[in-house]
């Protein structure tokens, strides 16, 4: 495949970008305000969205924060929670090959699940115009940056109790990633176990963040065992 980086490529991918900037604005501000509940400074804010930009492990990690800081903590709660990006950014192979290393580097750094699933299907559809991923990327990380700084801005204003609804947010973005997930009704009992599986174990580990990895495992060895069922004829 001959791959192109054309003007048009980009704002065609900025064209589609803007109405994924939008829907995730309001997950954003929750992100903010959750930054600024946890006393981080807008410094702090800022640079977290700019060189972490990953709202669910943004989240897991603040859900475990505490003073000092868990760095070692937070860091593998980030790990489990973005190990995903090691299977996607491979698929775009087919676009990232011909840049420079610190093309790759930077292009990858504003992978997120939005702007790999337009791109996928471009490539798949025999679309060689790479710099639709990048006009994809730019816009959607610009307005993470806006209504995440917005949230933290807003926060000392709208002074919200810690168990305020608005920071179930935060759960409610992981449950909505479930949706597009559901295959079948065969997909429950995994989800069930792993659900189940990491309630208790933040509650046998807690201010850890060991559950997530914990719940990952039990449900993929609750889906590997009903497959292995199903193959040898007994589900």
């Amino acid at each position: 495949m001959q791959v192109v980086f054309t003007r048009a490529g980009f704002w065609r991918g900025a064209y589609r970008a803007l109405p994924l900037a939008l829907g995730l604005a309001p997950f954003g501000f929750v992100t903010g305000l959750v930054i600024a509940h946890h006393g981080l400074s807008l410094l702090d804010c800022v640079l977290m969205n700019v060189t972490v930009y990953a709202g669910a492990a943004q989240l897991v990690a603040l859900a475990n924060w505490t003073h000092p800081a868990p760095i070692v903590a937070a860091a593998f709660a980030a790990f489990v929670v973005n190990i995903r990006f090691m299977l996607m950014g491979p698929v775009l192979a087919p676009w990232l090959d011909g840049l420079s290393l610190a093309g790759r580097y930077a292009s990858l750094s504003l992978l997120v699940d939005h702007a790999w699933a337009i791109s996928v299907t471009d490539i798949r559809n025999g679309g060689r115009d790479a710099a639709l991923y990048a006009g994809l990327s730019l816009p959607i990380w610009a307005g993470w940056l806006v209504a995440s700084t917005a949230g933290f801005l807003l926060a000392r204003s709208l002074n919200l109790p810690p168990h305020h609804p608005i920071f179930f947010g935060a759960l409610a973005a992981f449950l909505a990633l479930l949706v597009p997930l559901w295959r079948s009704k065969a997909d429950l009992l995994p989800w069930l176990v792993a659900g189940g599986v990491a309630a208790v174990a933040a509650q046998v580990l807690p201010h850890t963040s060991w559950y997530i990895l914990i719940g990952a495992v039990s449900g993929c060895l609750a889906g590997a065992m009903m497959d292995r069922r199903r193959e040898s004829g007994h589900g």
